[in-house]
Formats: C-alpha cells, structure tokens, sequence
C-alpha cells in the first residue's frame, strides 16, 4: 500500500507541473460564431496536413456551440474533411471554457485563451499545452499579425517550435 501511495504522489504530483491556461473573461458566444480561419496550430493527428482549415461556430442555447471544422487534406486541391464536434460552453466561466466532443462521452477542454476586441482574431489552448489553434475572420494575415499571435501563444508557455502555419488561400481563389 505505501508503494501504491508514494507513486501515486510522484505521478500525480508531476501532472501539476503545468498552470492551467487562463481563458478571457468574457466571451458573447453570439459574436463569436461565425467562421474562424486557422492561421496557425499545433495540430491534431487528423488535421496535421490541413490546408484552407476554417473552423465554424454556431451558437445554440444556452450553452452548445454547434461544431464544423473543414480544410483540405495536403493541397488546396486535396479531399475536403470536415468534422462536426459539438462544443459544450460553460457558462459560469464567462463563456471561454468549453468540453469539445468529438466522441461521446469524451470532451476535450478547449480554452478561447486570447480574443481581440473586435473578434478578429482567437486563440484556443489546453492547459496540457499539447494543441493550440490560433484563427482570424479574415483568410489571409499578415506576417507581423501572425509573428504578434505567435508571441501570445509564447506567452501561454507553449513550445512555439511545434507550431505549423496552415496554408490559407484568398476568399476568391477557393473552390466551392
């Protein structure tokens, strides 16, 4: 029993190394549906090689964010994937935690851990610090916009070196 006990507290005590990522203190769930164009990430073993990746929330009462994240696979001409995760909001944390299912009855925390003023632009942590996504409204960003989003994601403590940028065409040249 006092081996059990004592592994227990090397294990468990290790698991506390990491700070829980802080989420926004607010976020309107209504503003922030819409379309979300993944900039950058740590990916997903299913997302690894997404391009044109838009993640698209819809709000749905009182506390559901309807999933669908789409990109192609390898190419901005590769096979479209989508995926439709359903997002359970906790209210009680101003809307910036969320369980993501993606198979019941598991949901993964994801944490809106920056969003601009205007809703431009987001980033979604885990406190694991294993993914990440940062996203705009907009396609297509700018270097120095993208370098300033990097940095935050620094300063969440994650490994910046894991980072992928996704490649994200204009509006006008993706395919229906």
């Amino acid at each position: 029993m006092r081996w059990f006990i004592l592994w227990a507290v090397l294990v468990l005590g290790g698991c506390s190394s990491m700070s829980i990522i802080e989420t926004v203190p607010r976020v309107d769930l209504q503003r922030y549906s819409g379309d979300w164009y993944v900039q950058g990430h740590i990916p997903a073993f299913l997302e690894r090689n997404a391009t044109n990746a838009v993640e698209r929330y819809d709000f749905q009462p009182p506390n559901r964010m309807a999933t669908t994240f789409s990109f192609n696979d390898k190419t901005f001409d590769g096979p479209r994937k989508v995926y439709q995760p359903l997002g359970f909001v906790d209210l009680a944390s101003g809307g910036g935690l969320w369980g993501m299912q993606f198979v019941w009855p598991i949901k993964a925390e994801f944490r809106v851990s920056y969003l601009s003023a205007d809703y431009e632009h987001t980033i979604i942590g885990r406190s694991k610090r294993d993914y990440v996504w940062i996203m705009t409204r907009q396609p297509v960003i700018d270097d120095a916009t993208y370098a300033q989003l990097v940095q935050k994601v620094a300063d969440l403590g994650y490994d910046i070196q894991k980072l992928r940028r996704v490649p994200q065409q204009p509006a006008s040249e993706r395919r229906p």
